[in-house]
């Protein structure tokens, strides 16, 4: 008989006799119990005999550290918020918070940072940092590897302080670059138009064709301000004569859901299905309908929508899409979207007297065809199905990406602040000279430097596919050309 198999014949039975013998003298531990003890037991060897000594913040890392493994492990989306991650988690859901204006995430292929979008009119924005910049290091330590919480940390802190990242541009530079950043009181607006208006920077001109009526928005989140600026914005562009819409939710990592909600309602009658989630049981099912007066851009044959969607538009993106196209609202053009289907909720707790929480996915959601749209959750029968796929896919190249986000960059610039990227845009797909972003950061511009020339405008080929489909609906001729973006106006920075 093999050695092992003995050790079970003798250590059975003495645990049998052993608990035999307590219960008779205390209640056996539960299950919740023994796990509890297991952590315990293993912070204690720890902090006996590991080679040094932990302070109390290390060992405070460690359990959220064991914490977090444990909820990653089971989703990618959970995660533990200790008192200073809560508080930043509610002000990025308020749309206010303190750091450099960059929406993270974690690239797939390297594993270092990956920006979303840069936030506009923030130090990054102001920088010269665009969508798809991969950060590499932070303050002279590599990104790779890290969570978006870890990341966060990093990069966040006290208004007024600096924080030095190195940027990595892939398909353009080959050098990574040192750009200091100075943080500022991030106040986030998620929806933005075509560009800044000369007259009044501070509102945005909508119409991305005027003579026919087609007006853009740009939805960069779902925050608390989501619906209060968006259905401000359909009452500008209603108007002034507008009939037909581009809602733009590329890039758009997510959000709240009663945004998602409250903004596919904008668009859909009473009694249209938006959204459904499931939880691990029945009881935990909700139905979410379109309600009463809130429909604003209507009538809907008298006002199409087209919703520009990529592999960046995720969550609460693909609430509102997937609700505008199961109801047959709008057409979806672009790229299949990034494919999230889960609900957190967000579990507060007390720990040692401060509140801390739990963001933990509680529930599934649903899009009215009854599909849902998580990549990791695709049936085996049907592993395609899931995101969003456009009616009318546009693909673009890397290229193409980054000079629309160049085109984008430039037609919201605020009149004022001097362009970090230098005078013109780069010429895809040839790379600028190594090093030439953190020269132009380096460079003082005179203030009676000419401003910058317009000598092309870039094409962004989804939106002038939107643009062209709207047109079919309708029925208009004749091409209307689009306006260039306003050069801004430099002055020593």
């Amino acid at each position: 008989m093999p050695l092992r198999n003995l050790a079970w014949l003798l250590i059975v039975p003495a645990l049998v006799a052993l608990g035999l013998a307590i219960s008779y003298s205390a209640p056996p531990p539960d299950k919740d119990y023994n796990r509890v003890r297991q952590i315990v037991d293993v912070l204690a060897e720890v902090d006996a005999h590991f080679y040094r000594k932990l302070d109390d913040k290390e060992q405070q890392q460690l359990v959220e550290d064991m914490i977090n493994g444990g909820l990653h492990k089971l989703d990618p989306h959970s995660e533990y918020l200790n008192p200073a991650q809560l508080k930043q988690f509610e002000s990025d859901s308020e749309g206010s918070f303190g750091g450099v204006g960059i929406i993270l995430a974690i690239d797939s292929s390297t594993k270092f940072l990956k920006v979303d979008h840069p936030m506009p009119g923030t130090p990054a924005y102001e920088a010269g940092v665009l969508a798809g910049d991969l950060i590499v290091k932070v303050d002279g330590k590599s990104t790779e590897g890290l969570t978006v919480p870890e990341a966060r940390k990093l990069i966040t802190g006290e208004q007024g302080s600096k924080v030095l990242v190195t940027i990595r541009r892939a398909g353009r530079n080959p050098a990574d670059e040192e750009v200091e950043l100075t943080r500022g009181r991030i106040t986030q607006h998620p929806v933005t138009g075509v560009r800044r208006r000369a007259d009044d920077p501070n509102r945005w001109e909508w119409f991305v064709d005027r003579p026919n009526g087609i007006a853009l928005v740009r939805v960069s989140g779902f925050n608390e301000q989501t619906t209060k600026e968006l259905k401000a914005a359909l009452a500008e562009i209603e108007g002034e004569g507008g009939k037909a819409l581009i809602l733009d939710l590329r890039d758009n990592p997510g959000g709240l859901l009663n945004q998602a909600i409250d903004v596919a309602n904008l668009f859909l009658p009473e009694g249209a299905p938006i959204v459904s989630t499931r939880g691990r049981d029945a009881e935990r099912e909700r139905a979410f309908k379109a309600e009463k007066d809130r429909e604003v851009f209507k009538p809907a044959d008298r006002h199409p929508v087209v919703v520009l969607v990529n592999d960046g538009s995720a969550s609460a993106s693909e609430i509102v899409a997937s609700a505008l196209q199961d109801n047959k609202r709008a057409v979806v053009m672009g790229e299949r979207s990034y494919g999230k289907g889960s609900v957190q909720k967000l579990l507060r707790l007390q720990v040692a007297g401060d509140k801390a929480a739990v963001k933990l996915t509680t529930e599934t959601y649903w899009r009215p065809n009854g599909e849902n749209m998580d990549k990791r959750l695709a049936p085996k029968d049907k592993p395609d199905e899931w995101g969003v796929k456009p009616n009318i896919v546009v693909p673009m190249t890397y290229e193409e990406r980054e000079r629309a986000a160049w085109d984008y960059y430039r037609s919201t610039w605020v009149a004022g602040k001097p362009s970090a990227l230098g005078p013109n845009p780069p010429a895809a797909p040839a790379p600028p000279a190594p090093g030439s972003l953190a020269l132009a950061l380096r460079t003082q511009i005179s203030p009676t430097a000419p401003p910058m020339p317009d000598t092309k405008v870039v094409e962004d080929k989804q939106l002038k596919a939107a643009v062209e489909e709207l047109k079919k609906k309708l029925g208009g001729v004749g091409t209307a050309p689009r306006q260039p973006a306003r050069a801004p106006e430099l002055i020593v920075g």
